[in-house]
């Protein structure tokens, strides 16, 4: 597998982020959250926009905790 190619980025609905081929269709559970490019400018979105890795579930429990 190359890295050649164009990405986009994926959330799911924990809001975790992945990058996946843009020309296929997306896995279950995913949703395109709108940025694509190569796979280095999809890497570096991703490490801009999703600070906190915790899954959503998690982070809504330690909050009523």
């Amino acid at each position: 597998m190359t890295d050649d190619g164009v990405y986009r980025v994926v959330r799911n609905d924990e809001e975790q982020y992945s990058i996946w081929w843009a020309d296929r269709e997306l896995p279950a559970g995913w949703t395109a959250e709108g940025t694509s490019g190569s796979k280095q400018e999809c890497l570096d979105h991703i490490a801009v926009v999703w600070s906190d890795m915790r899954p959503r579930s998690l982070r809504e429990q330690m909050a009523q905790a």
